[in-house]
């Protein structure tokens, strides 16, 4: 059996964990020959197809990136983009598909499946936002990085008494915000789950004022004020229909001097999140997602995504994540409600 592998979406660290746990069990226990398509789903709709042996993935692990690399090309937006990925995929002699993705990649993943290509599923996001599995590589790394730098940032804004803003990924969901900012010791968490009241957020920043210590307001990129809209860096979308955020940490920053006469900073963290050295969690999980993924090939249970429970590593149906995400819960916002202001 001929197994391919593709990467879509944004990079993250991990995905070489993936792909090296693939291949070598794969060809060592299995005896499948393994390719990569390049590029994700432009890989998948195109080509090229590149051979991948053991010696491909040696040294592979502590890499952050993809050695495959990625892109946001959506097949379903192409016209024939479905028969087209069948066709190259039969072109090069491919029975099967590790997909590794987040939700947009895996809802591809999903459709196909549905229209019988043989696909299984590994989740990758930095947001943690997959349904299905308790955690996703990439997200243990991305809060990792956006903790030392809340913690970093702590000292500048005690020597010049500012309010300093920190702007982390986040969509739809604020994971990032919430670990990094209780992580970090944050005055103010601002999620994409619950609309934020300016007012009260200036109000916080009053009172850190107010013991002589500086606030820290970290801030994820998709959250809004109350009857607000979304801050967009541009009004263009990707082939997924997404505008390109970042810029609530500007505003935010803004208001905030404004409303309360003092001075505010902001720092947008941005790709430096996902980016570089995985941390030893996401090598381990991203290491047990490949090799479950392979495992679910040899067993012919397509249309299947990899999910972490617990420390189990199980299969969930991917038409079972298509179209949703995992936001926080605000009860557990709500836990850490005593360190506002």
């Amino acid at each position: 059996m001929k197994v391919g592998i593709l990467t879509g979406g944004g990079d993250c660290p991990g995905l070489n964990a993936v792909i090296r746990g693939i291949v070598r069990k794969g060809i060592q226990e299995y005896g499948f020959e393994i390719a990569g398509l390049r590029d994700g789903w432009r890989g998948a709709l195109e080509g090229p197809v590149v051979s991948l042996d053991i010696a491909d993935v040696r040294g592979i692990l502590p890499r952050g990136g993809t050695i495959l690399g990625s892109s946001r090309t959506n097949p379903l937006k192409q016209e024939g983009g479905v028969e087209q990925v069948r066709e190259n995929l039969a072109a090069h002699g491919v029975d099967a598909l590790v997909v590794i993705g987040g939700e947009d990649t895996l809802g591809v993943a999903s459709e196909l499946s549905g229209q019988g290509l043989r696909i299984v599923g590994v989740p990758k996001t930095i947001d943690n936002d997959v349904v299905g599995t308790d955690f996703t590589f990439g997200f243990d790394t991305a809060v990792g990085i956006a903790t030392e730098a809340i913690d970093r940032l702590h000292t500048t804004a005690e020597s010049h008494m500012r309010t300093l803003v920190v702007e982390v990924m986040g969509r739809h969901s604020g994971w990032i915000a919430l670990h990094a900012g209780v992580a970090g010791g944050a005055n103010v968490i601002l999620i994409p789950e619950l609309p934020f009241d300016i007012h009260q957020v200036c109000g916080w920043v009053k009172s850190r004022f107010r013991t002589h210590y500086a606030p820290i307001v970290v801030v994820a990129e998709g959250a809004v004020p109350k009857e607000g809209e979304l801050v967009l860096k541009d009004s263009s979308r990707d082939e997924y229909g997404h505008v390109r955020l970042s810029g609530v940490g500007e505003w935010l920053a803004r208001e905030i001097s404004q409303r309360t006469g003092t001075e505010a900073r902001t720092t947008v963290l941005g790709h430096v999140q996902r980016g570089g050295t995985p941390s030893a969690f996401d090598r381990w999980l991203a290491t047990r997602f490949g090799l479950h993924a392979i495992d679910a090939v040899k067993d012919g249970d397509f249309g299947t995504m990899t999910a972490l429970r617990g420390t189990d590593v199980v299969r969930v149906p991917l038409d079972e994540t298509r179209g949703r995400i995992k936001p926080v819960n605000p009860s557990l916002y709500d836990e850490f409600g005593v360190f506002f202001g």
